[in-house]
């Protein structure tokens, strides 16, 4: 039965089809994912709380880092645990409202993330190229706004998707060939035309993507020039240290953004779409802490310390 009406689609049910094709591997994947899950959330957390009792990473840089595990700690909540829930249970059922839900909070920390990492390149490009008026320029009120920003957008982002995507109307069963429900594959199952919800998607996906990656290069073009005018092999070093984590993660984060805007979405490119989405919705996440945890040592030293505080108590 279809539903003429948008508004009447709450009663819809999707069936999200995950990796079911691969029965064999539905173990083993549930024991991936779950591990991966769970140094996540113990990696975003940790670090969140590794900050807040270090003073000496009472910093912007850790600052903007905290809000950066938070939101990685929050999307891979919202991915992740109805993707394993599916790897174990027989009905894979969402409802109509669920999925819903899961595509507007999902897309908030999203865009949270995309220009949050353009927030942090700004605050390097301050501390490089302005090192002496640091201070002045990163402010408290400045970095509360800064990081404010990247929150706001999402949410306005995604409500905007969200309410087009109320307007649309959808089969009372239907059924989707991912993990989780993105845009594009709410859409494809649509029974009325999507192409305004198309249109805008893609308008919002690309300045997002453009305009955060303008930022980076512009940050990053600056910072570079003004290292190779540096006089001491030392700064170098130490300019080029504090600057790897963040492009690692900025690397790894658009790298796998563009290579899912570049697979084009056909019968044959689904099991490449679902991979991708994998990476980008449950690995990124986990990786994060990771990358800047090896890297830096006053978090190494204050996981050390909390590290033999709970072996002694």
């Amino acid at each position: 039965m279809v539903l003429t009406e948008g508004n009447q689609s709450t009663g819809a049910t999707f069936t999200l089809l995950g990796f079911s094709e691969y029965p064999d591997l539905q173990v083993p994947l549930f024991m991936v994912f779950l591990a991966i899950y769970m140094v996540t959330a113990v990696g975003n957390l940790g670090m969140i709380v590794i900050i807040r009792i270090n003073p000496k990473l009472h910093t912007p840089m850790f600052f903007f880092l905290s809000h950066l595990s938070f939101v990685d700690f929050c999307y891979s909540t919202i991915v992740t645990p109805k993707l394993l829930e599916n790897l174990v249970v027989g009905d894979r059922t969402i409802s109509f409202t669920g999925c819903i839900m899961q595509f507007f909070l999902a897309c908030i920390f999203a865009i949270a993330e995309t220009f949050m990492l353009a927030v942090m390149a700004y605050d390097h490009f301050v501390a490089v190229c302005n090192p002496l008026l640091y201070t002045v320029f990163m402010s408290l009120k400045l970095c509360a706004s800064l990081v404010a920003g990247p929150y706001a957008w999402g949410i306005v982002a995604s409500l905007t998707l969200t309410y087009f995507l109320l307007a649309l109307s959808f089969c009372s069963s239907t059924i989707i060939n991912n993990f989780v429900c993105e845009h594009s594959v709410i859409v494809s199952v649509s029974c009325s035309d999507p192409y305004i919800s198309q249109v805008l998607c893609f308008v919002i996906a690309i300045f997002n993507e453009v305009s955060s990656l303008v930022i980076i290069l512009t940050t990053y073009t600056f910072i570079f020039t003004t290292v190779i005018k540096m006089p001491s092999d030392g700064g170098c070093r130490k300019t080029f240290s504090t600057c790897a984590s963040h492009l690692t993660a900025i690397t790894i984060f658009h790298g796998t953004v563009l290579f899912l805007y570049c697979v084009p979405h056909s019968k044959t490119s689904w099991l490449i779409i679902k991979v991708g989405s994998v990476f980008y919705t449950v690995v990124i996440p986990m990786l994060n802490p990771l990358i800047y945890s090896l890297r830096d040592k006053d978090v190494k030293e204050t996981v050390r310390k909390l590290m033999s505080h709970t072996i002694q108590s």
